[in-house]
């Protein structure tokens, strides 16, 4: 919302839990496999579909009188900083998709939060 910033003190505690939730589910799902791959559908590796669910989980919607009240009272922040933010610091997540410097959600590795 322009005008409105999301208030990193506010949401350190909630950004903290997805970036390191993801982690550890990533790992799980990893281990979960049993070494086998996870089969290729519709073009896109077990690896990326673990990945876009997760960003597919976060997908909403919201009038601009809500996000303003999330923005400025809720310890979660707004679902595209949650799954930009999270995704943008996981290691993995470039490797999969093969993200590179340019490439719009490229942190550079010292910049990057790993918490696991």
């Amino acid at each position: 919302m322009p005008g409105f910033i999301v208030n990193g003190e506010l949401t350190l505690g909630e950004n903290i839990a997805d970036t390191s939730g993801l982690a550890v589910a990533y790992k799980a799902w990893q281990l979960s496999l049993g070494g086998k791959p996870a089969p290729t559908i519709d073009g896109f590796s077990g690896e990326q579909r673990f990945y876009i669910g997760f960003a597919q989980v976060w997908r909403s919607k919201m009038r601009d009188a809500q996000t303003i009240v999330q923005i400025k009272s809720d310890p979660h922040s707004p679902n595209q900083f949650r799954v930009l933010g999270t995704l943008a610091n996981q290691p993995d997540f470039y490797r999969v998709f093969e993200i590179k410097p340019g490439d719009r959600m490229y942190v550079a590795p010292e910049n990057r939060v790993l918490i696991w």
